[in-house]
């Protein structure tokens, strides 16, 4: 890799789940002043993007730009070059400003984990009409909460999950909408209920314990809203894909419908072990959806989900696969739509 300008760099893409920042993947630095990365990857298809550590330092144009992610296909030994414009860091760009609407407001700042012994903020998104109402609510609990309603706070853009609700308005059931942040650099621990070799003890367990015990309970006393199964939903992408799939086999009787998008099934496979014991007990509504252009395996392990769920479970299902999408919040934020009016569907 040539021009490379400093710094610790790391090669984050859909083999390690994404993550920024993984020692695994860090780069060496040569004596000609270039970097170099040699690993295994099993042959096939993998897309990947080049960081210094995080997303805010991520590789770019030099107008900065963002940059599409580069795409891996492996059917032998192969040797690649890259090249690095500029750091999105290193760009002086406009003050992002917030975008979320005036139905959006912050539950806390530092809402309590007990069950992880940590603090996180938690948005909340009200129906226009609540406050001259005294109707009740369906909820929604979305993950990586700084990127559902507000492009201030999100890495590459919002869901607009907001602007879609204030839209469709009348013409679809209305919700509240309960998004957790994400915990950072544990964001692949607390998503994945499994322990991982690459990343260490998964406590999604807990987390998912936190938001059937904690929160959920929380927001049932403090806002109007419909607490039974057929009102409690999860969504999420990624590994919020992976953690929703898990909350919906775990709880059952809790959440009556998910949203799975492009799901890290490849970073937990303990899932189908999951869905093979515990699959039969779920009868909810559950929405998965990938796209072609994700890597190799993303397409295989969502369809064998789907599959194994339908051989199971009396479950509403339905399996979406975009041939052109990406994984990215762009192409999430114009799948949630679609999936936000089959879940309310009657």
């Amino acid at each position: 890799m040539k021009n490379l300008s400093y710094g610790n760099l790391f090669l984050a893409g859909s083999f390690n789940a994404w993550n920024p920042n993984d020692k695994n993947y860090h780069f060496q630095k040569t004596d000609k002043g270039n970097y170099f990365l040699g690993t295994k990857l099993e042959n096939g298809m993998y897309e990947f993007k080049i960081t210094r550590g995080g997303w805010d330092t991520v590789a770019c144009k030099k107008d900065g730009a963002d940059i599409q992610n580069r795409f891996l296909k492996l059917s032998s030994d192969t040797i690649i070059e890259s090249m690095v414009e500029e750091w999105a860091d290193n760009i002086e760009k406009k003050p992002r400003v917030s975008t979320a609407g005036k139905n959006v407001h912050i539950v806390d700042t530092a809402f309590s984990i007990p069950q992880l012994n940590r603090t996180r903020r938690v948005w909340i998104y009200l129906p226009s009409d609540y406050s001259g109402s005294k109707k009740n609510y369906p909820v929604l609990y979305m993950h990586d909460g700084q990127n559902v309603f507000d492009d201030l706070t999100s890495f590459a853009g919002e869901w607009n999950v907001d602007e879609t609700l204030d839209s469709l308005g009348k013409h679809s059931e209305e919700m509240i909408v309960i998004a957790i942040d994400h915990g950072g650099s544990k964001r692949i621990n607390e998503y994945c209920p499994y322990d991982m070799e690459k990343f260490g003890e998964g406590e999604g367990d807990k987390y998912v314990d936190f938001l059937v015990k904690t929160l959920k309970p929380f927001i049932d006393k403090n806002y109007r809203t419909l607490k039974n199964k057929q009102n409690t939903f999860i969504a999420g992408s990624s590994m919020g894909g992976l953690i929703s799939m898990y909350a919906i086999l775990k709880y059952p009787r809790v959440f009556g419908g998910a949203g799975i998008f492009s799901p890290a099934f490849s970073v937990g496979p303990k899932i189908y072990d999951d869905i093979e014991a515990k699959g039969a007990r779920v009868n909810s509504k559950i929405y998965f959806y990938c796209g072609a252009e994700e890597g190799e395996t993303m397409v295989p392990d969502t369809e064998r989900a789907f599959s194994e769920m339908r051989k199971v479970s009396k479950s509403k299902m339905v399996c979406v696969i975009r041939q052109d999408g990406k994984h990215s919040e762009s192409v999430w934020k114009e799948e949630f739509p679609l999936f936000y009016l089959w879940l309310t569907e009657k």
